[in-house]
């Protein structure tokens, strides 16, 4: 999984803007499914197995970015955030170009140095001398960037949120052999600006039980807010979050099978923030939906860490729902 998910971290993928992502997926899974197609959105959507239930499992391919909002006289690139981009040591970061365009962030001069600086004080220095030397334009979108590196069983890269949860899927798929039912690998977009792929994919499959896989953070740092979700403890079986209360049925199955198997798991409850599991639960008439998280350090960094043991985890764990009778 280790080699997967550094080439998908390291790829860029801003929301609206997955297809490098998605190439490199549907490149990965080439042979292990049934029928493979792109949606209206873009979201990529693998079947694999019939008969049973129609599962879905949903895991976003898009990054939180910037996008460019003006360019002044002297080539300095103005943005807006796409997605949630923190401020907080903003200023000297590198942000990488659908073009491989490098820039570096620059931060104004501020009058108190005492408070976080509002987006509007930074700006893009791409090398330029003045607006006629920029190749980009208004609407041009930028990711962090930062390279893929291990440390033991640590993985820290940029855009674990969500390529973690594109690799899982990916592993499940090589894993499961047998599917007691018709399961539909979908890799979705826009989850980072409002759940947009979850929403209309879920509307399009029509699903009878759902299992998003996406990160969530921990409670394991210095100072950190108290959470009962630590790296290497095992996949991350959530209970709440800020915008879903999980299936009962599917989060106690989810429990059932781990504890059968002797996967490690951990029940989590995420005070803040949500998942494409919002928009599958609510999706016509309703859909028992479950989550299945990658515990992860320093969310919406450029830095973020998982364990592989977790990561492995929630793999194992979603093959024995696949190959098991589903009762909720």
């Amino acid at each position: 999984m280790k080699d997967t998910l550094r080439k998908l971290c390291e790829a860029y993928g801003p929301s609206g803007n997955e297809g490098q992502v998605r190439d490199l997926i549907r490149s990965e899974i080439e042979g292990l499914a049934d029928s493979v197609r792109v949606d209206a959105l873009g979201n990529l959507i693998a079947v694999k197995g019939s008969g049973g239930h129609r599962v879905m499992l949903a895991a976003h391919m898009d990054e939180i970015g910037v996008i460019i909002t003006h360019i002044d006289e002297n080539g300095f690139l103005r943005f807006a955030p796409v997605g949630g981009v923190w401020t907080l040591g903003l200023s000297g970061r590198r942000v990488a170009f659908a073009d491989g365009t490098i820039g570096a962030i620059g931060l104004e001069k501020l009058d108190d140095r005492d408070r976080v600086p509002a987006m509007a004080k930074f700006y893009i220095d791409i090398g330029a001398s003045k607006k006629d030397e920029v190749h980009l334009k208004v609407g041009d979108m930028a990711v962090m960037t930062r390279p893929f590196v291990t440390n033991g069983g640590r993985w820290i890269g940029k855009a674990m949120d969500n390529r973690a949860g594109c690799a899982v899927l990916i592993e499940t798929m090589r894993r499961l052999k047998a599917p007691k039912h018709e399961v539909a690998f979908v890799f979705t977009t826009q989850e980072e600006v409002g759940l947009r792929g979850a929403t209309t994919s879920a509307f399009g499959l029509d699903p009878e039980i759902a299992v998003a896989v996406d990160v969530t953070g921990t409670g394991d740092t210095p100072k950190a807010a108290p959470m009962a979700v630590s790296l290497g403890e095992g996949a991350a079986i959530k209970v709440r979050d800020g915008g879903m209360l999980a299936h009962l049925g599917v989060k106690d199955l989810l429990v059932q099978r781990a504890e059968e198997n002797g996967i490690a798991y951990q029940l989590e409850v995420l005070e803040g923030g949500t998942t494409d599991g919002r928009a599958i639960q609510t999706s016509r008439a309703g859909v028992p939906t479950g989550v299945v998280s990658v515990p992860t350090r320093y969310i919406h960094s450029p830095s973020e860490m998982i364990d592989e043991r977790d990561a492995e985890a929630c793999a194992s764990l979603l093959v024995v729902l696949l190959e098991n009778d589903i009762t909720l």
